[in-house]
Protein backbone atom coordinates (compact mmCIF):
# COMPACT_ATOMS: atom_id res chain seq x y z
CA UNK A 1 0.00 0.00 0.00
CA UNK A 2 3.00 2.31 0.40
CA UNK A 3 4.32 1.75 -3.15
CA UNK A 4 1.81 3.46 -5.49
CA UNK A 5 2.79 7.09 -4.83
CA UNK A 6 6.61 6.63 -5.23
CA UNK A 7 6.00 4.55 -8.33
CA UNK A 8 3.65 7.19 -9.69
CA UNK A 9 6.09 10.09 -9.43
CA UNK A 10 8.44 9.03 -12.30
CA UNK A 11 5.43 8.59 -14.56
CA UNK A 12 4.11 11.97 -13.49
CA UNK A 13 7.41 13.68 -14.30
CA UNK A 14 7.54 11.93 -17.66
CA UNK A 15 4.05 13.04 -18.53
CA UNK A 16 4.93 16.60 -17.49
CA UNK A 17 7.34 16.75 -20.43
CA UNK A 18 4.29 16.54 -22.69
CA UNK A 19 3.40 20.04 -21.62
CA UNK A 20 6.70 21.41 -23.00
CA UNK A 21 8.66 21.75 -19.76
CA UNK A 22 11.10 24.71 -20.15
CA UNK A 23 14.75 24.69 -19.20
CA UNK A 24 15.79 26.23 -15.90
CA UNK A 25 16.33 29.99 -16.34
CA UNK A 26 19.79 31.40 -15.86
CA UNK A 27 20.39 33.44 -12.71
CA UNK A 28 20.02 37.16 -13.24
CA UNK A 29 23.24 39.14 -12.80
CA UNK A 30 22.65 42.86 -12.28
CA UNK A 31 25.24 45.58 -12.65
CA UNK A 32 27.01 46.28 -9.35
CA UNK A 33 28.13 49.82 -10.22
CA UNK A 34 26.54 52.98 -11.57
CA UNK A 35 28.04 54.07 -14.91
CA UNK A 36 29.25 57.38 -13.47
CA UNK A 37 32.17 58.89 -15.35
CA UNK A 38 32.68 62.50 -14.29
CA UNK A 39 35.70 64.53 -13.26
CA UNK A 40 34.75 65.46 -9.71
CA UNK A 41 37.79 67.68 -9.28
CA UNK A 42 40.41 67.62 -6.55
CA UNK A 43 38.06 69.02 -3.86
CA UNK A 44 34.90 67.08 -4.72
CA UNK A 45 35.72 63.72 -3.10
CA UNK A 46 35.74 62.50 0.47
CA UNK A 47 32.28 63.79 1.32
CA UNK A 48 29.62 62.16 3.46
CA UNK A 49 26.35 60.62 2.33
CA UNK A 50 23.22 62.68 3.07
CA UNK A 51 21.38 62.04 6.33
CA UNK A 52 17.77 60.86 6.32
CA UNK A 53 16.80 64.43 7.27
CA UNK A 54 19.32 66.07 4.97
CA UNK A 55 17.44 69.39 4.87
CA UNK A 56 18.45 70.13 8.48
CA UNK A 57 21.95 70.89 7.23
CA UNK A 58 20.58 74.29 6.15
CA UNK A 59 19.61 75.09 9.78
CA UNK A 60 16.27 76.67 8.92
CA UNK A 61 13.39 75.94 11.31
CA UNK A 62 10.77 77.13 8.84
CA UNK A 63 11.99 74.68 6.22
CA UNK A 64 11.99 71.90 8.83
CA UNK A 65 8.36 72.67 9.68
CA UNK A 66 7.29 72.80 6.01
CA UNK A 67 8.87 69.44 5.18
CA UNK A 68 7.49 67.82 8.33
CA UNK A 69 4.00 69.00 7.39
CA UNK A 70 4.45 67.85 3.80
CA UNK A 71 5.59 64.37 4.82
CA UNK A 72 2.56 64.10 7.10
CA UNK A 73 -0.15 65.51 4.83
CA UNK A 74 0.85 65.46 1.16
CA UNK A 75 -1.57 63.53 -1.13
CA UNK A 76 1.32 62.11 -3.17
CA UNK A 77 2.68 60.36 -0.09
CA UNK A 78 -0.76 59.08 0.85
CA UNK A 79 -0.87 57.36 -2.54
CA UNK A 80 2.57 55.83 -1.93
CA UNK A 81 1.46 54.64 1.53
CA UNK A 82 -1.64 53.03 0.03
CA UNK A 83 0.45 51.16 -2.55
CA UNK A 84 2.75 49.89 0.16
CA UNK A 85 -0.20 48.71 2.27
CA UNK A 86 -1.62 46.87 -0.73
CA UNK A 87 1.74 45.19 -1.38
CA UNK A 88 2.03 44.19 2.28
CA UNK A 89 -1.40 42.57 2.19
CA UNK A 90 -0.37 40.69 -0.96
CA UNK A 91 2.46 39.15 1.05
CA UNK A 92 0.01 38.01 3.69
CA UNK A 93 -2.33 36.64 1.02
CA UNK A 94 0.47 34.66 -0.63
CA UNK A 95 1.57 33.30 2.75
CA UNK A 96 -1.98 32.29 3.65
CA UNK A 97 -2.35 30.35 0.42
CA UNK A 98 0.62 28.15 1.34
CA UNK A 99 -0.72 26.98 4.69
CA UNK A 100 -3.27 24.47 5.87
CA UNK A 101 -6.82 25.42 4.95
CA UNK A 102 -9.52 24.65 7.50
CA UNK A 103 -13.19 25.39 7.00
CA UNK A 104 -16.49 24.63 8.68
CA UNK A 105 -19.52 23.89 6.51
CA UNK A 106 -23.06 23.02 7.43
CA UNK A 107 -26.43 22.85 5.71
CA UNK A 108 -29.99 21.83 6.42
CA UNK A 109 -32.26 20.75 3.54
CA UNK A 110 -35.85 19.59 3.41
CA UNK A 111 -36.80 17.65 0.29
CA UNK A 112 -39.78 15.73 -1.10
CA UNK A 113 -39.32 12.35 -2.80
CA UNK A 114 -40.77 12.04 -6.27
CA UNK A 115 -43.54 9.53 -6.69
CA UNK A 116 -41.78 8.37 -9.85
CA UNK A 117 -38.21 8.40 -8.53
CA UNK A 118 -35.75 5.62 -7.88
CA UNK A 119 -37.04 5.11 -4.35
CA UNK A 120 -40.86 5.27 -4.32
CA UNK A 121 -42.26 7.01 -1.25
CA UNK A 122 -44.69 4.10 -0.71
CA UNK A 123 -41.72 1.78 -0.24
CA UNK A 124 -39.93 4.11 2.18
CA UNK A 125 -43.06 5.15 4.00
CA UNK A 126 -42.62 8.95 3.69
CA UNK A 127 -42.64 11.73 1.09
CA UNK A 128 -40.70 14.49 2.90
CA UNK A 129 -37.41 14.13 4.68
CA UNK A 130 -34.67 16.31 6.16
CA UNK A 131 -30.96 16.19 5.30
CA UNK A 132 -28.55 17.68 7.86
CA UNK A 133 -24.79 17.89 7.21
CA UNK A 134 -22.05 19.37 9.36
CA UNK A 135 -18.35 19.04 8.55
CA UNK A 136 -14.91 20.34 9.36
CA UNK A 137 -12.78 20.36 6.19
CA UNK A 138 -8.98 20.24 6.03
CA UNK A 139 -6.76 20.62 2.94
CA UNK A 140 -3.06 21.06 2.30
CA UNK A 141 -1.11 21.28 -0.97
CA UNK A 142 2.50 20.12 -0.95
CA UNK A 143 4.92 22.73 -2.28
CA UNK A 144 7.47 20.23 -3.60
CA UNK A 145 8.18 22.27 -6.72
CA UNK A 146 8.33 25.72 -5.10
CA UNK A 147 5.18 27.26 -6.60
CA UNK A 148 3.92 28.69 -3.34
CA UNK A 149 7.43 29.60 -2.25
CA UNK A 150 7.99 31.59 -5.45
CA UNK A 151 4.64 33.38 -4.99
CA UNK A 152 5.57 34.37 -1.43
CA UNK A 153 9.02 35.57 -2.47
CA UNK A 154 7.58 37.56 -5.39
CA UNK A 155 5.07 39.22 -3.07
CA UNK A 156 7.84 40.02 -0.57
CA UNK A 157 9.99 41.55 -3.30
CA UNK A 158 7.05 43.61 -4.57
CA UNK A 159 6.38 44.84 -1.03
CA UNK A 160 10.02 45.84 -0.68
CA UNK A 161 9.80 47.69 -4.01
CA UNK A 162 6.69 49.51 -2.80
CA UNK A 163 8.51 50.53 0.38
CA UNK A 164 11.40 51.89 -1.70
CA UNK A 165 8.93 53.75 -3.93
CA UNK A 166 7.46 55.33 -0.81
CA UNK A 167 10.94 56.51 0.25
CA UNK A 168 11.59 57.87 -3.24
CA UNK A 169 8.29 59.77 -3.17
CA UNK A 170 9.16 61.27 0.23
CA UNK A 171 12.58 62.35 -1.06
CA UNK A 172 11.08 63.97 -4.14
CA UNK A 173 8.54 65.81 -2.02
CA UNK A 174 11.11 67.07 0.50
CA UNK A 175 13.39 68.25 -2.32
CA UNK A 176 10.53 70.07 -4.07
CA UNK A 177 9.54 71.82 -0.84
CA UNK A 178 13.14 72.90 -0.19
CA UNK A 179 13.60 74.21 -3.74
CA UNK A 180 10.33 76.14 -3.63
CA UNK A 181 11.02 77.59 -0.19
CA UNK A 182 14.50 78.81 -1.10
CA UNK A 183 13.15 80.11 -4.39
CA UNK A 184 10.85 82.31 -2.29
CA UNK A 185 13.81 83.41 -0.16
CA UNK A 186 15.78 84.29 -3.30
CA UNK A 187 12.81 86.32 -4.56
CA UNK A 188 12.81 88.27 -1.29
CA UNK A 189 16.52 89.09 -1.62
CA UNK A 190 16.12 90.21 -5.20
CA UNK A 191 13.02 92.23 -4.31
CA UNK A 192 15.08 94.20 -1.82
CA UNK A 193 17.74 94.87 -4.44
CA UNK A 194 15.11 95.83 -7.01
CA UNK A 195 13.63 98.30 -4.52
CA UNK A 196 17.03 99.88 -4.02
CA UNK A 197 17.47 100.14 -7.80
CA UNK A 198 14.10 101.88 -8.06
CA UNK A 199 15.14 104.40 -5.42
CA UNK A 200 18.36 105.12 -7.31
CA UNK A 201 16.51 105.45 -10.63
CA UNK A 202 14.02 107.90 -9.13
CA UNK A 203 16.86 109.85 -7.51
CA UNK A 204 18.69 109.97 -10.83
CA UNK A 205 15.51 111.15 -12.55
CA UNK A 206 15.05 113.95 -10.02
CA UNK A 207 18.61 115.17 -10.55
CA UNK A 208 18.23 115.00 -14.33
CA UNK A 209 14.96 116.93 -14.20
CA UNK A 210 16.51 119.62 -11.99
CA UNK A 211 19.35 120.02 -14.50
CA UNK A 212 16.85 120.31 -17.36
CA UNK A 213 14.98 123.03 -15.47
CA UNK A 214 18.32 124.79 -14.93
CA UNK A 215 19.00 124.56 -18.67
CA UNK A 216 22.13 122.46 -17.99
CA UNK A 217 21.12 119.24 -19.78
CA UNK A 218 18.68 118.12 -22.50
CA UNK A 219 15.72 115.82 -21.79
CA UNK A 220 17.55 112.60 -22.73
CA UNK A 221 18.89 111.89 -19.18
CA UNK A 222 15.36 112.33 -17.80
CA UNK A 223 13.98 109.82 -20.27
CA UNK A 224 16.81 107.39 -19.52
CA UNK A 225 16.08 107.64 -15.79
CA UNK A 226 12.37 107.07 -16.51
CA UNK A 227 13.23 103.88 -18.40
CA UNK A 228 15.42 102.70 -15.49
CA UNK A 229 12.63 103.35 -13.00
CA UNK A 230 10.06 101.55 -15.17
CA UNK A 231 12.44 98.58 -15.55
CA UNK A 232 12.90 98.43 -11.77
CA UNK A 233 9.12 98.51 -11.19
CA UNK A 234 8.65 95.80 -13.79
CA UNK A 235 11.26 93.65 -12.04
CA UNK A 236 9.53 94.22 -8.70
CA UNK A 237 6.18 93.12 -10.20
CA UNK A 238 7.78 89.99 -11.66
CA UNK A 239 9.46 89.04 -8.39
CA UNK A 240 6.33 89.71 -6.32
CA UNK A 241 4.32 87.50 -8.69
CA UNK A 242 6.97 84.80 -8.50
CA UNK A 243 6.93 84.92 -4.69
CA UNK A 244 3.13 84.56 -4.64
CA UNK A 245 3.27 81.60 -7.02
CA UNK A 246 5.87 79.91 -4.85
CA UNK A 247 3.59 80.23 -1.83
CA UNK A 248 0.80 78.60 -3.85
CA UNK A 249 3.20 75.82 -4.83
CA UNK A 250 4.32 75.36 -1.22
CA UNK A 251 0.71 75.05 -0.09
CA UNK A 252 0.07 72.38 -2.74
CA UNK A 253 3.23 70.46 -1.81
CA UNK A 254 2.53 70.60 1.91
CA UNK A 255 -1.15 69.79 1.47
CA UNK A 256 -2.44 72.80 3.42
CA UNK A 257 -4.13 76.10 2.54
CA UNK A 258 -1.69 78.95 2.05
CA UNK A 259 -2.94 80.76 5.15
CA UNK A 260 -2.07 77.71 7.27
CA UNK A 261 1.59 77.58 6.25
CA UNK A 262 4.22 78.49 8.85
CA UNK A 263 5.08 82.23 8.76
CA UNK A 264 7.66 82.90 6.05
CA UNK A 265 10.38 85.36 7.06
CA UNK A 266 13.03 86.59 4.63
CA UNK A 267 16.54 85.54 5.56
CA UNK A 268 19.89 85.09 3.79
CA UNK A 269 20.36 81.96 1.73
CA UNK A 270 22.54 79.34 3.44
CA UNK A 271 26.00 78.67 2.11
CA UNK A 272 26.49 75.34 0.38
CA UNK A 273 29.63 73.28 0.59
CA UNK A 274 30.06 69.59 0.12
CA UNK A 275 31.73 66.83 -1.82
CA UNK A 276 30.89 63.49 -3.37
CA UNK A 277 31.27 60.48 -1.08
CA UNK A 278 34.01 57.99 -1.82
CA UNK A 279 33.07 54.91 -3.90
CA UNK A 280 29.94 56.67 -5.10
CA UNK A 281 29.74 54.46 -8.22
CA UNK A 282 29.41 51.32 -6.08
CA UNK A 283 27.57 52.53 -2.99
CA UNK A 284 24.99 54.61 -4.87
CA UNK A 285 23.08 51.44 -5.77
CA UNK A 286 22.16 50.88 -2.12
CA UNK A 287 21.66 54.61 -1.45
CA UNK A 288 18.99 55.43 -4.02
CA UNK A 289 15.45 54.28 -3.41
CA UNK A 290 14.57 54.16 -7.11
CA UNK A 291 17.49 51.82 -7.82
CA UNK A 292 16.51 49.63 -4.87
CA UNK A 293 12.90 49.53 -6.10
CA UNK A 294 14.05 48.52 -9.59
CA UNK A 295 16.27 45.81 -8.13
CA UNK A 296 13.39 44.40 -6.08
CA UNK A 297 11.16 44.39 -9.14
CA UNK A 298 13.77 42.35 -10.98
CA UNK A 299 13.84 39.85 -8.11
CA UNK A 300 10.03 39.74 -8.03
CA UNK A 301 9.96 39.07 -11.77
CA UNK A 302 12.59 36.36 -11.31
CA UNK A 303 10.46 34.70 -8.63
CA UNK A 304 7.40 34.95 -10.88
CA UNK A 305 9.37 33.20 -13.61
CA UNK A 306 10.28 30.41 -11.20
CA UNK A 307 6.64 30.12 -10.23
CA UNK A 308 5.57 30.00 -13.90
CA UNK A 309 8.06 27.18 -14.52
CA UNK A 310 6.85 25.29 -11.45
CA UNK A 311 3.32 25.38 -12.92
CA UNK A 312 4.42 22.64 -15.32
CA UNK A 313 4.74 20.27 -12.33
CA UNK A 314 1.70 18.57 -10.81
CA UNK A 315 -0.11 19.74 -7.71
CA UNK A 316 -0.50 17.08 -5.01
CA UNK A 317 -2.78 17.84 -2.11
CA UNK A 318 -4.43 15.98 0.74
CA UNK A 319 -8.00 16.59 1.83
CA UNK A 320 -9.89 15.43 4.88
CA UNK A 321 -13.41 15.86 6.18
CA UNK A 322 -14.61 15.26 9.71
CA UNK A 323 -18.34 15.30 9.03
CA UNK A 324 -21.74 14.39 10.40
CA UNK A 325 -24.76 13.53 8.28
CA UNK A 326 -28.32 12.60 9.24
CA UNK A 327 -31.91 12.89 8.01
CA UNK A 328 -33.06 14.06 11.43
CA UNK A 329 -31.66 17.00 13.33
CA UNK A 330 -31.90 15.20 16.70
CA UNK A 331 -29.78 12.35 15.30
CA UNK A 332 -26.98 14.58 13.91
CA UNK A 333 -24.70 14.42 16.97
CA UNK A 334 -25.02 10.68 17.49
CA UNK A 335 -21.96 8.48 16.97
CA UNK A 336 -23.58 6.67 14.06
CA UNK A 337 -23.99 9.93 12.10
CA UNK A 338 -20.29 10.34 11.54
CA UNK A 339 -19.18 10.51 7.87
CA UNK A 340 -15.39 11.02 7.72
CA UNK A 341 -13.60 11.30 4.42
CA UNK A 342 -9.94 11.52 3.33
CA UNK A 343 -8.21 11.60 -0.03
CA UNK A 344 -5.23 12.61 -2.12
CA UNK A 345 -5.70 14.82 -5.19
CA UNK A 346 -3.37 15.05 -8.17
CA UNK A 347 -3.59 17.83 -10.79
CA UNK A 348 -1.22 17.23 -13.69
CA UNK A 349 -0.98 19.55 -16.72
CA UNK A 350 -0.46 17.54 -19.91
CA UNK A 351 -2.15 19.32 -22.80
CA UNK A 352 -3.43 22.83 -22.10
CA UNK A 353 -3.49 24.47 -25.56
CA UNK A 354 -0.28 26.39 -24.77
CA UNK A 355 -1.59 28.19 -21.69
CA UNK A 356 1.40 27.31 -19.49
CA UNK A 357 3.91 28.11 -22.24
CA UNK A 358 2.30 31.51 -22.83
CA UNK A 359 2.35 32.27 -19.13
CA UNK A 360 6.02 31.31 -18.90
CA UNK A 361 7.00 33.38 -21.95
CA UNK A 362 5.05 36.30 -20.50
CA UNK A 363 7.00 35.97 -17.25
CA UNK A 364 10.25 35.91 -19.24
CA UNK A 365 9.22 39.13 -20.99
CA UNK A 366 8.37 40.76 -17.67
CA UNK A 367 11.78 39.80 -16.32
CA UNK A 368 13.54 41.27 -19.35
CA UNK A 369 11.50 44.45 -18.93
CA UNK A 370 12.43 44.69 -15.25
CA UNK A 371 16.12 44.22 -16.06
CA UNK A 372 15.99 46.90 -18.75
CA UNK A 373 14.23 49.24 -16.32
CA UNK A 374 16.94 48.59 -13.73
CA UNK A 375 19.69 49.36 -16.23
CA UNK A 376 17.92 52.57 -17.27
CA UNK A 377 17.54 53.58 -13.62
CA UNK A 378 21.31 53.22 -13.17
CA UNK A 379 21.90 55.44 -16.20
CA UNK A 380 19.43 58.01 -14.87
CA UNK A 381 21.12 57.97 -11.47
CA UNK A 382 24.53 58.55 -13.04
CA UNK A 383 23.11 61.39 -15.12
CA UNK A 384 21.51 63.00 -12.05
CA UNK A 385 24.74 62.93 -10.04
CA UNK A 386 26.89 64.13 -12.92
CA UNK A 387 24.43 66.90 -13.83
CA UNK A 388 24.11 68.28 -10.32
CA UNK A 389 27.85 68.04 -9.71
CA UNK A 390 28.72 69.74 -13.00
CA UNK A 391 26.12 72.43 -12.38
CA UNK A 392 27.53 73.12 -8.95
CA UNK A 393 31.09 73.31 -10.30
CA UNK A 394 29.99 75.73 -13.00
CA UNK A 395 28.17 77.92 -10.48
CA UNK A 396 31.16 77.94 -8.13
CA UNK A 397 33.40 79.06 -11.00
CA UNK A 398 30.94 81.80 -11.94
CA UNK A 399 30.60 82.85 -8.33
CA UNK A 400 34.35 83.30 -8.01
CA UNK A 401 34.33 85.73 -10.92
CA UNK A 402 31.20 87.44 -9.64
CA UNK A 403 32.86 88.10 -6.29
CA UNK A 404 35.77 89.69 -8.12
CA UNK A 405 33.33 91.90 -10.03
CA UNK A 406 31.51 92.84 -6.79
CA UNK A 407 34.78 93.78 -5.13
CA UNK A 408 35.65 96.02 -8.06
CA UNK A 409 32.14 97.55 -8.04
CA UNK A 410 32.36 98.22 -4.30
CA UNK A 411 35.72 99.97 -4.76
CA UNK A 412 34.29 102.02 -7.62
CA UNK A 413 31.28 102.99 -5.51
CA UNK A 414 33.42 103.85 -2.52
CA UNK A 415 35.68 106.04 -4.68
CA UNK A 416 32.71 107.87 -6.17
CA UNK A 417 31.24 108.41 -2.71
CA UNK A 418 34.53 109.83 -1.42
CA UNK A 419 34.75 112.25 -4.36
CA UNK A 420 31.13 113.27 -3.73
CA UNK A 421 31.85 114.03 -0.10
CA UNK A 422 34.87 116.10 -1.13
CA UNK A 423 32.73 118.09 -3.54
CA UNK A 424 34.73 117.02 -6.58
CA UNK A 425 31.74 115.54 -8.42
CA UNK A 426 27.96 115.67 -8.25
CA UNK A 427 25.78 112.71 -7.24
CA UNK A 428 25.37 111.24 -10.72
CA UNK A 429 28.64 109.20 -10.85
CA UNK A 430 27.95 107.88 -7.34
CA UNK A 431 24.44 106.81 -8.39
CA UNK A 432 25.82 105.09 -11.49
CA UNK A 433 28.38 103.23 -9.38
CA UNK A 434 25.68 102.19 -6.90
CA UNK A 435 23.50 100.88 -9.73
CA UNK A 436 26.40 98.82 -11.09
CA UNK A 437 27.03 97.40 -7.61
CA UNK A 438 23.35 96.47 -7.19
CA UNK A 439 23.39 94.71 -10.58
CA UNK A 440 26.38 92.62 -9.49
CA UNK A 441 24.73 91.76 -6.18
CA UNK A 442 21.54 90.73 -7.96
CA UNK A 443 23.55 88.45 -10.25
CA UNK A 444 25.27 86.97 -7.17
CA UNK A 445 21.87 86.36 -5.52
CA UNK A 446 20.73 84.44 -8.59
CA UNK A 447 23.92 82.38 -8.56
CA UNK A 448 23.51 81.61 -4.86
CA UNK A 449 19.93 80.48 -5.49
CA UNK A 450 21.09 78.26 -8.36
CA UNK A 451 23.87 76.82 -6.19
CA UNK A 452 21.36 75.97 -3.48
CA UNK A 453 19.05 74.29 -5.99
CA UNK A 454 22.01 72.29 -7.31
CA UNK A 455 22.96 71.30 -3.76
CA UNK A 456 19.40 70.14 -3.05
CA UNK A 457 19.45 68.24 -6.34
CA UNK A 458 22.73 66.60 -5.38
CA UNK A 459 21.26 65.46 -2.04
CA UNK A 460 18.41 63.86 -3.97
CA UNK A 461 20.76 62.37 -6.56
CA UNK A 462 22.76 60.77 -3.74
CA UNK A 463 19.63 59.14 -2.32
CA UNK A 464 18.65 61.61 0.40
CA UNK A 465 19.74 59.34 3.25
CA UNK A 466 18.04 56.18 1.98
CA UNK A 467 19.81 52.93 2.85
CA UNK A 468 18.49 49.77 1.21
CA UNK A 469 17.59 47.04 3.74
CA UNK A 470 18.62 43.42 3.38
CA UNK A 471 16.56 41.01 1.29
CA UNK A 472 13.15 40.27 2.76
CA UNK A 473 13.38 36.75 1.44
CA UNK A 474 16.17 36.03 3.92
CA UNK A 475 13.64 36.23 6.74
CA UNK A 476 11.77 33.16 5.49
CA UNK A 477 12.61 29.63 6.66
CA UNK A 478 14.42 27.46 4.19
CA UNK A 479 12.11 25.35 2.03
CA UNK A 480 11.77 21.67 2.77
CA UNK A 481 12.71 20.64 -0.77
CA UNK A 482 14.80 22.40 -3.37
CA UNK A 483 13.01 23.91 -6.32
CA UNK A 484 13.73 21.87 -9.48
Amino acid sequence: MNRPLPMLLPAVLLLTACAGFPDAPRPVVLSAAVPLAVDAGPTAAGGAWPDSEWWRRYQDGTLDALIAAGLANAPTLQTAHARFDAARESVRLAGAASGVQVGLAGDLDRQRLSDNGLFPPDLLGFHWYNQVDLGLQFSYTFDWWGKQRAAINAALDSAHAAAADRSAAALTLAGSIAETYYGWQADQQRLQLAGERLVLAERSGTIALDRVHADLDPLEPVRSATIDAATARDQIAILEGSARLRIVALAALVGRPADQLPPLVARPLPAVAGALPDNVRIDLIARRADIAASRWRVEAAEQNLKGARAQFYPDISINALAGLSAIRVDKLLEYGSRAPEAGVALNLPIFDAGRLKSRYRGSEAQLRTAIASYDQTLVDAARDVATELSTRQQILAQRTQRLIAIDAAERLHAGAGEKLRQGLIDARPEITAAQALLAQRDALAMLDAQALVADIGLQRALGGGYDAPGPLADSLPAPGKATP
